[in-house]
């Protein structure tokens, strides 16, 4: 069953016999409205302003209910009007409104995309569905007329790209005329239908009459808008005048089908950069936006601006055809002469996949056309001496969840937005095309749903947009046309890259992947891993999730992450009680994610000997909450032994165990050991976490002695004992110590508040929240005895939003 819009209200059956049209005016209107959006939910509210207009009568709830009742009644068997809370919904796919919509854009991108053949077979298929007037018999009804008129601009829309299209390919020009005076007689002063027509009229050998046109066309927007000609329209009639070939004519740019969301920072360098530059190329990874950027910027480009679209191509010798096509040339030899002295910005897309040949061309129309600017897309520089570099990568976070929102709400009508949509972006990496796949995905799934699923990102974001290009319909299939670029080599290293999480240093990937610097960059130039500001490079979460599926589970890149990430822990671990404490802790705090990574790689004893040097960062940033699971799975794995003994009760604290087996064999092994103890860290944990444990042997350093004097001094409230423990953390430059001796000092002091300040900004500097929470809690009690309830409050409040913050308990 098809049901027509594009002229009177019909319905036609599998056969194209009409069946009888149903109901009066008010139910017709409703089913043309529901047409308009068919398969999706149109909601109450909007069906009522359709049919009623902004001052709907009293009780147009009801009287809509009743016509959809009538309207049920009506319609052929099949064929339901379905209700939700959110509204009513046809359940009908086959409608000629749409089907012109989808055939009218795929011819324009047909011929955009150099293949005019197309273009005129899919857009001559699109006009046919008109039979009259859109909405002809329901244009009373108050939706109609907005609808209708743009209906009839996707029209001429249509009947201009179709006629171009004709002429590229030598069509009937007599039969262009004549369907071209119909769209003139509707806009007399449309300035291209006017071109196309004069166009058409000179191929017919009715060259008098196309000048003729000229003038009538001249003379009408002198007279009714005071306005010359355009500077296309004058170059079609000069053209006529020389008696030479009359360039095609297309369009200056692809229309975008959607709003605009974010990028305003580069938005604006872009421009400027445009404005500066002769050359200047988006580089970025596959779905970050890079074509509808320069889209955006060069549609507010002065001046003349031509489109050149090479995702279509396929073979280097068509590269120089797609920009004859796009400046109307008809061959490509006279690309110079075309361009010589005329101020064209050229807009060249989806360089990447011939990126030589491209470069080779753009430079020597750059050398002989100086008026000629560029602006190309591409996941990889064309690497021309002058070409300036704007890499576009994920969207700002806020800007990424609006873009969710908006078209979330497009499949799924009143969706506003979600607690979980901020996760959801950022495990997408803010890519613009992974999240407009997820938010389509709204239509058949939750945002839970989606977000719960990233692991298989892949196959969840496996529906796009039919008529997109293949390489951007799924997520796969943008990664996929990445990976393809790649050399061999390239492609076994970025495999490799996938064993890192969050990142790694050159040194880093050096070590894990056995790689040179060279084989990196290269990654790096094709948009397959980006360089940060601090200098780590990193895979996108997609990327990287694809990389992984390519890398064997036996490679010696995963052994070679273990080892490295261990060997880096044990080198921090004696940093962390000296002077190079807070830049030790930066740099654990920019692996945290390969640390975590490593201790599921290796050997359980390896894993062990990691917990063990991990342990004292994981303390002083507090982020032993976040690796009891992962280092509970390392303990079910592990075969414990004495040799091993402390690394296992290191391992079974940081595991946030108190009590049961794994505590019973551990304190075991500590108590039944006679060396001492080789983790200085080792005593304070298990007592601070389990309780004292009688035997233990410190090992005999400066730190270990200095904390030995702290728990003596506790015990016997000894301020000397406190004194000589800090002159010990001073000399070492170990902010931890010198902060937890400066706080048993002021509980024996008379005048506590400047040790608990200089032990305040200590552990601040250090960044451990919970001995900030505690010790303002402490300073304020102490303000509060003094009599200064002011300094006591604004301590509380200080600790309250300092644990806020870390989610720790006020």
């Amino acid at each position: 069953m098809m049901f027509r819009l594009l002229g009177p209200l019909a319905m036609t059956d599998a056969t194209g016999t009409p069946v009888p049209a149903v109901g009066g005016p008010k139910v017709r209107a409703l089913l043309a409205r529901l047409l308009l959006d068919a398969g999706r939910t149109v909601p109450v509210e909007r069906l009522v302003d359709g049919l009623y207009g902004d001052e709907p009568p009293a009780g147009a709830q009801g009287a809509l209910q009743a016509q959809v009742s009538r309207l049920r009644r009506a319609l052929p068997p099949g064929v339901t009007v379905e209700f939700t809370p959110a509204g009513y919904r046809l359940a009908v796919e086959d409608v000629d409104v749409l089907r012109f919509e989808a055939l009218a854009r795929e011819g324009a991108r047909a011929g955009a995309a150099g293949d005019p053949g197309r273009a005129a077979g899919l857009l001559r298929e699109a006009l046919g569905l008109w039979r009259g007037p859109a909405l002809a018999d329901v244009r009373d009804a108050p939706f109609a007329a907005g609808q209708a008129a743009r209906l009839d601009a996707l029209r001429l829309d249509a009947v201009e790209e179709w006629a171009a299209a004709e002429l590229t390919v030598g069509g009937d020009p007599m039969l262009l005329v004549r369907e071209l005076e119909w769209a003139i007689r509707e806009q007399p002063l449309r300035e291209r239908l006017q071109g196309l027509q004069m166009r058409a009229l000179s191929a017919a050998g009715r060259q008098a009459e196309a000048l003729a046109a000229y003038e009538e066309v001249r003379a009408a927007l002198a007279e009714e808008l005071g306005a010359d000609p355009s500077p296309e329209l004058s170059a079609v009639h000069l053209e006529l005048l020389r008696g030479t070939e009359v360039p095609r004519t297309f369009p200056p740019l692809p229309a975008p089908l959607t709003d605009f969301v974010g990028r305003e920072r580069e938005r604006e360098r872009l421009a400027a950069l445009v404005a500066a530059a002769r050359l200047v190329t988006l580089v970025g990874p596959g779905g970050a936006g890079k074509t509808r950027l320069a889209l955006e910027v060069g549609g507010g480009l002065p001046g003349e601006v031509r489109f050149v679209d090479l995702g279509a191509v396929s073979a280097s010798a068509e590269v120089a055809e797609a920009f004859a096509t796009a400046l109307g040339v008809r061959d490509a030899a006279r690309l110079e002469t075309a361009l010589a002295g005329r101020p064209v910005v050229l807009i060249v897309d989806n360089c990447e996949h011939v990126v030589a040949e491209t470069a080779v061309l753009v430079r020597r129309l750059l050398a002989a056309c100086p008026a000629l600017r560029v602006l190309t897309t591409s996941r990889e520089a064309l690497g021309i001496t002058g070409e300036s570099l704007l890499p576009l990568g994920a969207l700002e976070s806020a800007a990424a969840e609006e873009l969710f929102v908006r078209r979330g709400a497009a499949v799924r009508p009143g969706f506003t937005g979600h607690a979980r949509v901020a996760e959801l972006c950022a495990g997408l990496d803010g890519l613009p095309l992974a999240v407009e796949l997820a938010a389509a995905r709204l239509r058949t799934l939750t945002v839970e749903e989606l977000a719960d699923g990233l692991g298989e990102r892949f196959e969840l974001l496996s529906r796009g947009d039919r008529t997109a290009p293949e390489r951007h319909r799924t997520l796969r299939a943008v990664v996929e046309w990445s990976w393809s670029l790649l050399e061999p080599g390239e492609r076994e290293l970025a495999a490799r890259l996938s064993v890192f999480r969050g990142g790694a240093t050159a040194e880093a990937v050096a070590r894990v992947c056995g790689a040179g610097a060279g084989p990196l960059a290269s990654l790096v130039e094709k948009s397959l891993v980006e360089v940060r500001d601090d200098g780590r490079y990193r895979m996108l979460e997609t990327i990287r999730a694809y990389a992984a599926e390519r890398l064997p589970a036996g490679d010696p890149a995963f052994a070679a992450h273990h080892a490295y990430y261990r060997g880096l822990a044990e080198a921090a671990d004696p940093e962390l009680r000296g002077p190079a404490q807070l830049e030790w802790l930066a740099r654990l705090d920019a692996e945290d994610a390969n640390l975590r990574a490593a201790l599921r790689r290796g050997t359980p004893e390896d894993g062990l000997r990691l917990v063990a040097a991990l342990s004292p960062y994981w303390w002083l940033r507090g982020l032993r909450g976040r690796v009891a699971a992962p280092v509970a799975e390392l303990l079910d794995r592990v075969e414990p032994s004495a040799e091993l003994g402390e690394e296992y009760a290191l391992c079974v604290l940081a595991a946030g165990l108190r009590e049961g087996e794994h505590v019973d064999r551990a304190r075991g092994f500590l108590a039944g050991g006679t060396a001492p103890l080789r983790q200085p860290y080792t005593a304070f944990l298990w007592s601070t976490s389990v309780g004292p444990l009688e035997g233990l042997r410190l090992a005999d350093d400066p730190w270990s002695r200095s904390l030995g004097l702290v728990g003596r001094a506790h015990l016997t409230s000894s301020e000397a004992l406190f004194t000589e423990a800090l002159a010990g953390f001073r000399a070492l430059g170990e902010r931890w110590g010198t902060a937890t001796a400066l706080e048993g000092l002021a509980g024996l002091s008379a005048d506590p508040l400047p040790l608990l300040a200089e032990a305040l900004a200590l552990f601040e500097e250090l960044g451990v929240a919970e001995d900030v929470v505690d010790l303002l809690h402490r300073r304020a009690a102490v303000h509060e005895a003094a009599g200064d309830r002011a300094a006591a409050t604004a301590d509380r409040a200080r600790a309250t939003k300092t644990a806020r913050r870390a989610g720790l308990s006020a």
